[in-house]
């Protein structure tokens, strides 16, 4: 089995000169970075428009791009927009985090000019887009207008024709808010084109892309608005339970996540239509596909809409392996990564086992005092070749920040597994970095913090908080050609170089 190895990093963490990283020449030079190091991945995160909490994880649609990914030097080049439009709009003053307060405020503007520029309504390439995606782009476009409409309120919120879509206000708001609607629609026009341009140009690279998709979609999206029919709500399209999880290490009273759940009874007597076409989507954009929160699929944590918290949820038995079967069926051998995080229980571990897909190891979570010994899944020497083995994800620190944050004697735990008790803290990454690389998995993920050896202060989610995460970026020259050369020394040492 051929050994290979990626770098996780979010599109949003590029460096860039407008605010946030974007489809712009850096992502291009990050790639031919990947290339010189020898890796065979870029895993990102979600790449949908994102809402309030900025989690890419909570987006308006599991189908459209976010808007801010799209280069505005291109737009530039293209004639759309000028420079000195660019340099005047203010988005953000430190290059290394995100501020969405101001991408919100003036960076939409910056777009809207590029749309009313474009003549779009003449453009042959766009209108073809418009006719090859309306099955979800028409819902997602006319939301967004009328989200506008509302001040940006959940639809859930919205007078009670729209929010129930009836046809009288749906041709309404459909001739009312014309070009609304197709400014949405052009912004995704254009994310797709940049972005198809970016992923053939890492595929030739010899780069394939490992998209994200979370289990379930938020609800304040067109998804939830547009077909009501697939979720747990009531006559009035009002959630009657939401999705979360019990206790765990990140919190003691459990995540409440608020979305809503599937109504599993009618996925399934349509053949999983939606699932099939939500999937066969992700591989027009990704080459694999790593599915969030993968023990939902086997069972769920259904928590009762209204709760301040997750204490009262309880377990609910999910589509277990026949949707995989029908994916398997419609779809074909397609790659992808189960998160299997969390609270994991037999029938998970059977339900990823008959699915073959790869799960995950997460290596923070091999040195917990609590555990016996040498038996923990999650110590290198432990994990199958089936699997996809991290340092860290985006919802944990880093390896460094990690470290310093845990008990003396679990640090000691971890010196003694790498048989070093010298090395200086702040060099300690390297190590156990090696420790993944070394492993028998097939596929090693690494957050490019790590390779940085950055503290917590540059960890993208700390969950169950809202307001600080999402936000760190790459500087320009942060990632040095000696840091490239050390990546690709430690790939090459562990027989996981892309020779492509």
């Amino acid at each position: 089995m051929r050994r290979e190895s990626g770098i996780l990093l979010s599109v949003a963490s590029l460096p860039s000169r407008y605010g946030i990283g974007c489809f712009s020449k850096e992502a291009y030079e990050f790639v031919d970075q990947l290339k010189a190091a020898g890796q065979s991945y870029w895993q990102i995160l979600p790449l949908g428009p994102t809402s309030y909490g900025d989690s890419p994880y909570q987006s308006f649609s599991t189908f459209a791009g976010n808007p801010y990914y799209i280069s505005l030097e291109a737009l530039v080049d293209e004639g759309l927009l000028a420079r000195e439009e660019c340099e005047a709009a203010d988005l953000g003053a430190d290059a290394g985090l995100v501020d969405y307060e101001k991408l919100y405020e003036n960076r939409f503007p910056l777009l809207r000019k590029a749309y009313e520029r474009s003549k779009a309504g003449n453009d042959p390439e766009f209108l073809r887009f418009k006719a090859e995606n309306a099955w979800w782009l028409d819902d997602y476009a006319l939301y967004m207008a009328v989200k506008a409409r509302f001040d940006q309120t959940a639809w859930t919120q919205w007078a009670e024709d729209i929010r129930l879509r009836w046809q009288n206000a749906l041709d309404y708001y459909r001739r009312e808010l014309y070009f609304d609607i197709e400014f949405h629609q052009y912004l995704q026009y254009l994310f797709m084109s940049q972005w198809n341009r970016l992923k053939a140009y890492a595929n030739s690279r010899g780069i394939r892309i490992v998209g994200d998709i979370p289990i379930y979609v938020a609800l304040d999206s067109a998804d939830a608005w547009a077909s009501p029919e697939l979720f747990q709500l009531d006559e009035n399209n009002v959630p009657k339970a939401v999705a979360g999880c019990p206790s765990d290490g990140f919190s003691a009273t459990g995540q409440l996540w608020g979305n809503p759940l599937y109504r599993w009874d009618y996925h399934r007597q349509t053949g999983y239509e939606w699932w099939i076409k939500r999937l066969s989507y992700c591989y027009r954009l990704y080459d694999v596909v790593r599915i969030d929160h993968f023990r939902g699929f086997d069972q769920y944590f259904s928590i009762p809409a209204g709760a301040e918290n997750a204490v009262g949820g309880h377990w609910e038995q999910g589509p277990g392996i026949d949707l995989f079967r029908r994916v398997k069926e419609a779809l074909g051998e397609k790659e992808i990564i189960a998160e299997d995080l969390g609270y994991v229980t037999d029938s998970v571990r059977r339900l990823v086992a008959e699915t073959g897909y790869p799960g995950m190891k997460v290596l923070e979570f091999a040195f917990d005092s609590r555990d016996s010994g040498c038996a923990s899944d999650y110590l290198p020497h432990n994990y199958p070749e089936n699997c996809v083995a991290y340092t860290g994800t985006h919802d944990n620190e880093t390896i460094a920040g990690w470290f310093e944050s845990i008990k003396p004697e679990e640090q000691k735990l971890a010196r003694d597994y790498l048989c070093d008790h010298y090395t200086p803290v702040e060099e300690l990454h390297l190590p156990f970095i090696s420790l993944v690389m070394r492993s028998q998995a097939r596929m090693c993920i690494i957050p490019l913090q790590d390779y940085l050896g950055l503290g917590n202060d540059c960890r993208i989610n700390t969950p169950s908080t809202v307001g600080e995460n999402w936000r760190w970026r790459l500087v320009p020259g942060q990632v040095s050609e000696a840091v490239i050369e050390e990546i690709g020394m430690v790939t090459r040492r562990y027989g996981r170089w892309n020779w492509e």
